[in-house]
């Protein structure tokens, strides 16, 4: 599955892990923003780098996480994550407890690739209150310009 320019491929699901954890490969294409500052309510999110180099902003701190790294989201503070790189980049993410996985199977369908046009607001604005998720979108552009990002694109091994 592909939202934008982020991959979402779901490895262990609440069901596999009794609800304690989830497991998701995230591939981001090169200079992809792969997610803008948000906020989760619910979940703690730990995100593991495979390949290439992922830039993340977690509260005010921001860092270039490369493979091997590990890099800790604790749940109500915002973050932000993108491919820093002009290759691929790949990242496991690990989020507790389970059940935020099943947010981008929901989001899908109402974004780019599988949605042309402007998506609609009223449906991702309850979807995201639903998985307790603050998106501030005033910080794409901010996060794209300052990084040199593009905001859409599906990553390499979705094209």
């Amino acid at each position: 599955m592909v939202i934008g320019g982020l991959g979402v491929r779901f490895m262990v699901g609440a069901e596999e892990s009794g609800g304690s954890f989830a497991l998701v490969e995230h591939p981001i294409g090169p200079r992809a923003l792969a997610a803008p500052v948000h906020t989760h309510r619910y979940e703690d999110e730990y995100t593991y780098v495979l390949e290439g180099e992922i830039g993340v902003q977690v509260g005010d701190e921001v860092r270039v996480a490369r493979p091997g790294d590990l890099v800790f989201k604790p749940r109500g503070v915002p973050h932000a994550f993108w491919n820093v790189g002009d290759g691929p980049a790949r990242a496991l993410e690990i989020i507790s407890p389970a059940g935020f996985e099943r947010y981008f199977a929901e989001v899908a369908p109402l974004l780019p690739p599988a949605h042309n046009g402007p998506p609609d607001e009223r449906a991702l604005g309850a979807i995201m209150a639903r998985y307790g998720l603050e998106m501030d979108l005033g910080s794409i552009p901010v996060l794209a310009e300052r990084h040199g990002l593009t905001v859409e694109g599906p990553p390499p091994s979705e094209r």
